[in-house]
């Protein structure tokens, strides 16, 4: 099937992706001018060729876009792939594919393939926010990148976890993606604060207890460790837990048995430990409120969360992510923040850590009547006592490869370092910006001098 209608062809040759079609075998018929360009093919060099001949691409052998769709019948859109440019190196590629029918029978006649090049620009943007999302924890600074990767490194492990780190950090969330990554990601999952219960019934909810136990033991009751039998137990605020109970968690640890309250019947359970605090553990154990020896069982694979003030980079992340969020909670089109109110959400040092954050977002959004976040919009406590000055970046960042920072560079020198512009160039959101100038340490160097 070949494309005679000069204006078919005119159109093709207008767009800015690449497009080309074929026929029923798999012979190219139509490559247009962008398709040259990206690919340094002539059209005259390719038609009549079979097309995983010309560009090579991953997809040719098992996973053709144009099989798929008549597989289908469905269309295919945003596909990632990568094909072969004429000088030999490969291109990564985004793709749409659909098939092309006679315009009277409808029968299909070949397929068509658009498709554009994936920037380095885009490429970047895609690698940080892959690393700065981790089974639902945000984080791009070095700090949270140690932490994924340690996850990522004891996912085959059964050994308990201790996580420590104050209050708001994301202490659930991180033994979360433990869980998610473990080998028992598809068995019991349990979650235990041992500081709302009282000291008597702690026990009970652990273990369970049998009727006549205690006053309100009314019938047999199993506890979480027989709920999460061969799956994970997530114990927060473990530094709550009574001494006497501490006692009989030591014993589950290096027994692997338990008795419910009230009853002498031993029982066996499976149970992999993930435990939290946001005390001072050396201290509690100092003044005889923690066991040391259970300490040392729960801390096999310790994790310590770093406060939001030591990790400013992570803050344009969270921001999105929260912008993102509240826009569907609330139903309000607002993803973007103005430069002054970053700039004080960055210079405030979060007591209260990414919950302090999360609240503040969300107060801003309930007020905010625009499509974007103003200074006035932020908490009066924060507008008060945010410092004068950017907290310092800690000088941990990646290098960029060069012709991204040079990209990057070069815009925001060409609009004086105004960020609101140079990331309309761009094509991107003033938030996204944001990321990658902290992400990567790019300042502004008259800032620098001053």
């Amino acid at each position: 099937m070949a494309l005679t209608n000069s204006l078919t062809h005119d159109i093709l040759n207008s767009l800015g992706e690449g497009v080309f079609t074929v026929d029923k075998n798999f012979r190219i018929t139509f490559l247009n001018q962008a398709a040259e360009k990206i690919t340094g093919l002539q059209k005259e060099e390719v038609l009549g060729k079979f097309c995983k001949h010309v560009f090579s691409s991953d997809r040719c052998t098992d996973a053709c876009p144009i099989v798929k769709v008549l597989e289908t019948g469905k269309n295919l859109f945003e596909q990632e792939a990568t094909i072969l440019h004429k000088n030999g190196h490969r291109l990564k590629i985004r793709l749409n594919a659909s098939i092309l029918h006679n315009h009277e029978t409808r029968a299909p006649l070949g397929g068509i393939i658009s498709f554009r090049e994936i920037s380095s620009l885009e490429e970047m943007v895609r690698n940080i926010e892959r690393t700065a999302h981790f089974y639902g924890v945000v984080g791009h600074s070095k700090a949270m990148r140690e932490i994924f990767q340690l996850i990522e490194e004891v996912s085959d492990s059964d050994a308990s976890v201790f996580i420590q780190g104050e209050s708001g950090t994301g202490k659930e969330m991180i033994a979360d993606a433990i869980q998610k990554t473990s080998l028992r990601k598809d068995k019991p999952y349990i979650k235990v604060n041992c500081s709302v219960f009282p000291d008597q019934l702690l026990a009970s909810e652990l273990f369970g207890h049998v009727k006549g136990a205690f006053t309100g033991a009314i019938k047999d009751r199993i506890g979480r460790f027989e709920m999460a039998n061969h799956g994970t137990l997530f114990l927060d605020e473990v530094a709550e837990m009574p001494l006497h109970t501490q006692i009989q968690l030591l014993r589950v640890l290096q027994e692997g048995t338990f008795e419910r309250v009230g009853e002498s019947i031993t029982r066996r359970t499976d149970v992999r430990i993930i435990a939290a605090t946001n005390h001072n553990i050396e201290e509690a154990i100092e003044t005889g409120k923690f066991r040391e020896d259970l300490y040392y069982r729960l801390n096999v694979i310790p994790i310590e969360i770093p406060p939001l003030r030591e990790r400013p980079e992570d803050i344009p992340f969270l921001i999105e992510h929260f912008l993102n969020k509240f826009s569907t909670t609330y139903k309000k089109d607002i993803h973007e923040i103005e430069d002054a109110a970053m700039e004080l959400l960055l210079c405030y040092s979060w007591p209260g850590n990414i919950r302090e954050l999360e609240n503040a977002i969300e107060y801003a959004f309930a007020r905010c009547k625009e499509n974007i976040i103003r200074l006035p919009l932020l908490p009066p406590k924060i507008r008060k006592e945010a410092h004068r000055f950017p907290a310092p970046l800690p000088s941990t960042h990646e290098p960029l490869q060069e012709s991204e920072y040079i990209r990057l560079r070069r815009v925001l020198e060409k609009h004086q370092w105004n960020r609101s512009r140079a990331a309309q160039e761009l094509g991107m959101g003033r938030t996204t910006l944001w990321r990658k100038l902290k992400a990567y340490g790019l300042v502004n160097p008259r800032k620098e001098e001053k």
